[in-house]
């Protein structure tokens, strides 16, 4: 990694803010970061892992089905995606090859507080669970983010509302028995108790010295991913991405990298310098206006073989 002084990141990706205090190492993400390894020619789809994606409600279905296209596009042996029934026959329709499980929806078309107990044989057998794309806000979501975290055992993601569900009070994060990924912008951090007065660099320090268990990816310009002491800044992507569903496709790549066995730290800087990255070559490609969401899926292909150097 290449070290950054507070001189380049302030002048790069935090004008204005103050530099942090204490002892802490400071990196720039590049390529050579990420080094990927060929797969063996007699693997399988068990091979590698199992994710389970839990999101989706009326209004939002598309959030789901975006973060299982990416989930299967990063790599993912076998991808599950658990939609409320209200919203099951289009997410179905939409994704790519993910398996699709309807769960009891609530009158308002999101999970009601019965699917919860649907959902724990698959969280046995998960190898990753990434939870809140297109959540919703409604009792029945904060019961089922309530129930993953007491009964998942594998890396887990927590994303968009799933982040609401657990603002005050972070002691679940704190004592889940593996890594745990949050991927709040500004807005979802500040509800999750974050201070950004004194910048974001600060602010990401203080809330993962107070939280050691969790990895935090403090969405924005210049990513930042932070696990205790050490915080990487992730130079691609581009306000070509500032789009609804770009955090969706995130949250997918990062599930699929997870299952496949990666450390969560490397699994997270990796997946967020890859999602700017196929950002990034879509953009060139559509236009920083014409951008989706679906394009930065269809770069995914080409920003892999781009990191590991293989075309």
């Amino acid at each position: 990694m290449k070290p950054l002084t507070l001189e380049e990141y302030a002048a790069r990706f935090a004008p204005g803010g103050t530099a942090p205090s204490g002892m802490y190492a400071l990196s720039l993400a590049e390529a050579g970061d990420f080094s990927l390894p060929r797969r063996a020619v007699n693997t399988h789809k068990y091979s590698y892992g199992r994710a389970v994606l839990i999101g989706g409600c009326v209004g939002y279905a598309g959030a789901g089905v975006l973060a299982a296209n990416a989930c299967e596009r990063s790599g993912a042996g076998l991808t599950h995606l658990f939609v409320p029934e209200s919203i099951y026959p289009v997410a179905a329709a939409l994704v790519d090859g993910a398996i699709v499980t309807p769960l009891p929806a609530d009158p308002s078309g999101g999970f009601s507080a019965d699917a919860a107990q649907d959902v724990l044989p698959s969280l046995e057998n998960a190898s990753s669970v990434v939870i809140g794309p297109g959540l919703g806000r409604g009792e029945g979501a904060r019961t089922l983010t309530q129930y993953v975290l007491r009964g998942a055992k594998c890396p887990l993601v927590l994303d968009a509302d799933a982040l609401t569900a657990c603002a005050g009070d972070l002691s679940a994060l704190d004592n889940y028995p593996a890594p745990v990924i949050l991927t709040p912008h500004e807005g979802e951090f500040a509800r999750l108790g974050g201070d950004l007065s004194a910048g974001r660099l600060t602010a990401a320090l203080a809330f993962s010295r107070a939280h050691p268990n969790v990895i935090l990816v403090l969405k924005g310009y210049g990513t930042l991913v932070c696990r205790g002491e050490s915080v990487s800044v992730n130079p691609t992507g581009s306000a070509a991405m500032a789009k609804g569903g770009s955090g969706d496709v995130l949250s997918g790549l990062l599930g699929a990298l997870l299952a496949q066995g990666f450390e969560a730290y490397f699994a997270a800087r990796c997946a967020v310098y890859l999602h700017g990255l196929a950002g990034d070559m879509a953009r060139d490609r559509v236009g920083e206006y014409s951008l989706t969401p679906s394009d930065m899926i269809g770069s995914l292909p080409e920003a892999f073989k781009a990191v590991t150097g293989r075309r």
